[in-house]
């Protein structure tokens, strides 16, 4: 069995305007720490996987952005998007091109650009796991992650039937619920629908054939990115395959997880000053209380404030709640253009 890793990177994650530009989105953004979320991420996959067969797959106006962040990786590797088709697309084309270098039986451990990690060992330990499971029984593995709270920020995982180990059949797939049926799914022992996939290539492939009319169409046309993503339609792989197929298993993580969504996700993800702040930058909290700060070429002073998320580069500052942070798609959709195009 050889492996590959498959990472996601496309979007521009608005919600976390103004430091994400369409050509700085927030994979390229130093969000947990001093580097970009897409280097971490390859940082994080590069004892699992080796860097010729770790595939990227970005916005097209993104790739040269993504080829000087992923030296370590052979050019073509970097696989261009003509235009956005939705995940299901996406990990259909690498599969395609996985099989085509590799053959149908190996192994894609499939992961977000965008993502924070705290324990990476238990994290890759999970995906090896994973991909032993996904291997041997030819089936198309997820790995939920045990939730630590109820947030209906998050999909859902019902896990089933007992298969082998910590292994179960899933049930079925829970779209964002409110708190109130978050609550109630966390205490019966769902899972977050963490993204993770790990599945055979040939495998995948055979499922969108089976289940996926929206994408079947294109995979005459792997190999060539123009013609294959102008065939597919948009449609998530949790909804075009996994939804639909009866060869699903979800194993159980626990790694300290987290979608770096938002700005309040900071304080999640970032290490905290006593007040609980969560600060990059020249920042300085003076009786202030969980916030959540991003300075850049500029000084943030905050005084007797809290629950705030202060944004600052030069020439514009946003300040807003913590509450408020997940709105902000349509705070800038409010804007106008010079305000909203200067960042």
């Amino acid at each position: 069995m050889t492996r590959w890793g498959v990472i996601l990177a496309g979007g521009v994650g608005s919600r976390f305007w103004p430091l994400s530009t369409p050509s700085r989105p927030k994979q390229l953004l130093p969000l947990v720490d001093d580097a970009p979320l897409l280097r971490n991420t390859l940082d994080r996959l590069a004892p699992l996987v080796a860097p010729e067969r770790t595939l990227i797959l970005t916005n097209v106006s993104l790739t040269g952005s993504v080829r000087e962040l992923a030296r370590e990786l052979p050019s073509a590797n970097v696989i261009a998007e003509p235009r956005p088709a939705g995940t299901a697309a996406a990990l259909a084309f690498a599969a395609a091109e996985i099989e085509r270098r590799d053959g149908r039986d190996a192994v894609m451990i499939c992961v977000h650009a965008d993502w924070a990690v705290g324990a990476p060992d238990a994290f890759r330990k999970r995906l090896a796991e994973a991909a032993d499971l996904a291997a041997r029984h030819h089936t198309l593995v997820t790995v939920g992650v045990i939730p630590t709270r109820p947030d209906p920020g998050f999909g859902y995982i019902q896990p089933g039937a007992p298969v082998e180990g910590e292994a179960r059949r899933v049930v079925r797939f829970v779209e964002k619920p409110d708190r109130t049926r978050a609550e109630r799914m966390v205490d019966e022992g769902y899972l977050w629908n963490s993204g993770i996939f790990v599945w055979c290539a040939g495998d995948l492939l055979d499922e969108i054939t089976r289940h996926t009319p929206e994408v079947a169409p294109a995979l005459a046309h792997a190999g060539d990115a123009a013609r294959f993503f102008a065939t597919a339609q948009n449609v998530s792989v949790d909804v075009g395959v996994l939804e639909r197929s009866d060869r699903v298993m979800v194993l159980p993580g626990d790694f300290a997880w987290d979608d770096v969504g938002t700005w309040a996700a900071l304080r999640r993800v970032r290490e905290l000053d006593a007040r609980e702040n969560a600060t990059r930058g020249p920042v300085h909290a003076v009786d202030a209380s969980r916030n959540v700060v991003h300075a850049e070429d500029s000084t943030v002073v905050l005084y007797g404030v809290s629950d705030l998320v202060v944004v600052a580069r030069a020439g514009l500052t946003m300040v807003t709640t913590v509450d408020r942070a997940a709105d902000l798609k349509a705070l800038v959709e409010a804007l106008p253009s010079d305000v909203r195009e200067r960042a």
